[in-house]
């Protein structure tokens, strides 16, 4: 019997779930970047913008500690018009159905490394177009940010003063 390839027993960790994610929001026409800082000092695992100027969010747990620790998730929802939790594969997301980890407002995803599928679509809550043009412009800088660092990163620290 052929054994399974080491990448499949390994465990799931929250850069497998995201590249999984990400595949599923470029099906969807969501480009997306990681670690998106927003103000207030939060940061989301995956910010993301569609065709349509939507902003969607997904926050990634790969275990049950770190959801039920997570008490500022609400904070997200002031920068985004979509909230998406993103879960590996097997997650058992039953016991928490409820409001207070699982409400109308958030969407939940379940990802491996190489795929992902919604499980349930969030409600949407459009953005006030003022917020909306601050946090597109936010997630359009810092993406043009990564890029040009890519293509000359000591270019990028030098004018940052780094």
């Amino acid at each position: 019997m052929a054994s399974l390839p080491a990448d499949t027993l390994a465990p799931m960790i929250a850069a497998d779930v995201a590249r999984g994610v990400c595949r599923l929001l470029v099906r969807h026409d969501v480009m997306a970047i990681a670690e998106m800082p927003l103000e207030g000092g939060r940061r989301a695992d995956l910010m993301g913008i569609d065709a349509a100027g939507r902003l969607v969010i997904v926050e990634i747990k790969v275990s049950r500690a770190d959801l039920l620790g997570d008490g500022k998730w609400t904070d997200y929802l002031d920068h985004c018009d979509r909230f998406y939790w993103a879960v590996p594969d097997g997650f058992d997301t039953r016991p928490l159905d409820g409001p207070a980890f699982l409400p109308e407002r958030t969407g939940v995803i379940v990802a491996d490394r190489y795929d992902a599928a919604v499980l349930r679509e969030p409600a949407t809550h459009a953005l006030a177009a003022a917020t909306r043009k601050r946090c597109t412009l936010a997630l359009a800088r810092r993406a043009a940010r990564r890029m040009m660092a890519a293509i000359d990163p000591d270019g990028i620290a030098r004018e940052a003063g780094l």
